[in-house]
C-alpha cells in the first residue's frame, strides 16, 4: 500500500464530525453542495464473498436503494469466504439471474465483479462497487485473504471506485448480534456515500487507483449500539489467525486454527475496531510499497550486477 500517497487524502475526506458518530477535534467540513442542487443518486454494483443471498448483501441492497440509489447485485453464487483476489480460468461459467437486479455468479467476487462490469454494466460502468457487508471483520491480515477485499481490488483493477464493508469485530462472530450491527454498518455507509458524492462535483468519488476498506465493529449487547468515532488507518501488519497441524500418520493433516493476537499498532485498524470505531483504510490495487520502502529496496540491491 501506497501510505503516503492515500492517507492524507483520505483524512481531508474522512475524518470530520458529519461521519463519526461522537465530534472527533477536526476541522470543520467543505461547504456540501447547495441544498437546491442534490448529489445524483449513483449506479452501484453490489457484491460480496458470503454469496448473493447473505443477510449482509441483501441488506445492503435494501439500504442503498432506500437512499435512492440504483443498486445492482452482482456476487458469488455460493459463499466465497476466504479467496482474496482469485479469479477463474476456466472456459466457461454459470450464471443465474433468479430476480431483477440480482447476478449470482458461480466463481469467485473477483468472477463477479468482471462479469458485471463486461456484461451487467457493459453500457456504462457504475459510480460506484460496494463489496459486502461481509460477515466479521476484514482487519490486519485478514483483509489480505479477504474475498470482500478481493472484490472491491477487481473493481479498482478496472479504473471503478470501490468500498469495501465488513461487520465485525475480534471475537468469534455471533450471528445474532452480528447481523444487527449490519444496520449501523450500512447507516455509516451511506453517510460515507453521501459525503463522497458532494465532494466530488460531478466527478470521480475516489482519487483514481484508491479505494477504501470501512470495517464496523460491533457495539453492545445486541450489536445495534453506536461506534464510538471514526478513524482513518493503516492496515496493521500482524496476522492473528494461525494455522495449525496435526499429522493423522496416514499422509493426511488435520488443520486447526489458533488465534495469537499481539498488542495493536498505533494507528492501524485493529486498534480502531478494538476501541469500538469505525476503521476506514484507504487501499491500492497494485500493491505497491511507499516511497520510503521502495528507497530501502534500492540501497539493498544497490551495486548488484546480472
Amino acid at each position: 500500500m501506497t501510505r503516503k500517497r492515500v492517507l492524507p487524502l483520505a483524512a481531508l475526506l474522512l475524518c470530520t464530525p458529519a461521519l463519526a458518530g461522537t465530534a472527533p477535534a477536526a476541522a470543520a467540513p467543505r461547504t456540501a453542495l447547495p441544498a437546491n442542487e442534490p448529489a445524483a443518486p449513483l449506479r452501484i454494483l453490489l457484491t460480496n464473498d458470503d454469496g448473493y443471498d447473505a443477510p449482509g448483501i441483501r441488506k445492503a441492497f435494501e439500504r442503498l436503494t432506500t437512499a435512492g440509489h440504483d443498486v445492482t447485485i452482482v456476487a458469488p453464487l455460493t459463499n466465497q469466504s476466504g479467496t482474496g483476489t482469485k479469479v477463474s480460468n476456466a472456459p466457461t461459467v454459470v450464471v443465474k439471474h433468479p430476480e431483477p437486479k440480482v447476478w449470482a455468479v458461480d466463481g469467485t467476487p473477483g468472477d463477479s465483479v468482471a462479469f458485471g462490469l463486461s456484461e451487467v454494466f457493459a453500457a456504462k460502468a457504475p459510480d460506484l462497487v460496494v463489496s459486502g457487508t461481509n460477515f466479521g471483520p476484514n482487519v490486519a491480515g485478514l483483509a489480505s485473504h479477504s474475498g470482500t477485499v478481493g472484490g472491491a481490488v477487481a473493481a479498482l483493477e478496472s479504473g471503478v471506485p470501490a468500498i469495501a464493508l465488513s461487520t465485525g469485530g475480534l471475537t468469534v462472530p455471533d450471528p445474532v448480534t452480528t447481523v444487527n450491527a449490519m444496520g449501523p454498518t450500512l447507516d455509516f455507509a451511506v453517510k460515507l456515500i453521501d459525503r463522497l458524492r458532494a465532494r466530488a462535483h460531478s466527478g470521480r468519488l475516489l482519487p483514481a487507483g484508491v479505494g477504501l476498506n470501512v470495517n464496523h465493529p460491533v457495539v453492545g449487547a445486541d450489536g445495534k449500539g453506536t461506534a464510538t468515532g471514526v478513524a482513518t488507518t493503516f492496515q496493521d501488519p500482524q496476522n492473528f489467525l494461525q494455522p495449525d497441524y496435526t499429522d493423522s500418520g496416514d499422509g493426511t493433516w488435520k488443520v486447526s486454527v489458533k488465534v495469537a493476537l499481539r498488542p495493536a499498532a498505533k494507528g492501524g485498524d485493529l486498534e480502531a475496531v478494538a476501541a469500538s470505531r469505525i476503521a476506514v483504510r484507504p487501499m491500492n490495487a497494485d500493491w505497491n510499497a511507499g516511497p520510503a520502502d521502495h528507497a530501502r529496496a534500492a540501497a539493498l540491491i544497490a551495486g548488484l550486477r546480472p
